[in-house]
């Protein structure tokens, strides 16, 4: 039962990272006053790119560059319309989510003539586990074998990146002056602008932030979670960074824990297919799959208490004259 349990949480782990990298990217963008529900899109495209361009130059490195690169050009076209343009933030996320949907599949299938998938990519383009030093010797260690061998070691790089990413944020955003300019551009713009700083320059620094995070959530997805693309294989899983992002009031560790969360609901819907209970016998797999999105329903329903966004987002702000 012992193994059992560390190999949910192994699974936890590897299922709550695309959902930690979006939910994190998402921080940053609505920190500064720009409401991103594109974060799904940009997971999906990032999710292809650096599938297609590990495929054509078995570079696991170049692939994410690719991710990377077509995330943060979304992040800047829902810059210019929100930013610059003063469109809605919201419609404008939304048609980046259609855009990303019908492209990438599209485009897949053009290119690659498997139905919008892309072939497998080998292990010079995708991120394998890694094993720290002394993991196979501590391997039928009771207790403290399993943890470590499971639960510790044997993740890809991007998984160790994600944990550090939260640590990061945390200081960026409590602790340094761009972390306080951005909170303040989020609640006060017009106080920002009196005192002499860019409310535009910070509001596109931060998206491009928010870009470069869910570069590296797509690219999990697609080389790291797996080894190809498939379509609309991200699922859902940028709405469910939102909701873990609104769960967690905007803050970088209670993300994290909302994201292990679902990570975990996931993880356990996994385990619970086939398996039949006592009394009711076994449970349709689509209920099982279900879980995570009815958690969220019902988490935002009324059980996290009060949830205020910043006070100037999803607002275009117009400088004063």
């Amino acid at each position: 039962m012992f193994g059992n349990f560390i190999l949910l949480l192994d699974s936890t782990v590897r299922l709550s990272m695309p959902l930690l990298f979006a939910a994190l990217a998402g921080l940053y963008s609505e920190r500064s006053g720009v409401f991103d529900i594109g974060l799904e899109g940009k997971m999906l495209a990032a999710a292809f790119a650096a599938a297609a361009v590990g495929v054509l130059t078995g570079s696991v490195w170049l692939g994410l560059l690719a991710g990377i690169g077509i995330s943060v050009f979304l992040a800047l076209v829902h810059g210019f319309a929100c930013i610059t343009a003063r469109g809605n933030q919201i419609v404008a996320g939304v048609a980046i989510n259609f855009l990303a949907a019908g492209l990438t599949a599209l485009i897949g299938h053009a290119y690659f003539q498997r139905g919008g998938r892309t072939p497998g990519l080998d292990d010079d383009a995708r991120f394998i586990p890694i094993n720290w030093p002394g993991a196979e010797a501590l391997r039928d260690v009771p207790i403290i074998g399993p943890i470590y061998f499971e639960l510790i070691s044997g993740h890809n790089l991007l998984v160790y990146i994600g944990f550090l990413t939260v640590a990061v944020t945390w200081f960026v955003v409590f602790r340094t002056r761009f972390g306080l300019r951005l909170r303040a551009v989020g609640e006060n713009p017009a106080a920002v602008d009196t005192a002499g700083i860019s409310v535009t320059l910070m509001r596109y620094q931060a998206v491009i932030i928010c870009g470069v995070l869910c570069g590296f959530a797509g690219a999990y997805l697609s080389t790291a979670q797996s080894a190809s693309f498939v379509p609309n294989m991200s699922a859902g899983k940028g709405f469910i960074a939102l909701a873990a992002l609104i769960f967690a009031k905007w803050r970088p560790v209670p993300v994290l824990y909302a994201c292990l969360l679902f990570g975990f609901l996931d993880a356990l819907g996994i385990r619970l297919q086939g398996y039949a209970f006592p009394v009711i016998g076994e449970v349709p797999v689509q209920i099982i799959q279900a879980l995570p999105y009815i958690l969220t329903v019902v988490l935002l329903a009324g059980f996290i208490g009060r949830a205020d966004p910043p006070k100037a987002g999803g607002v275009p702000y117009v400088k004063e004259r």
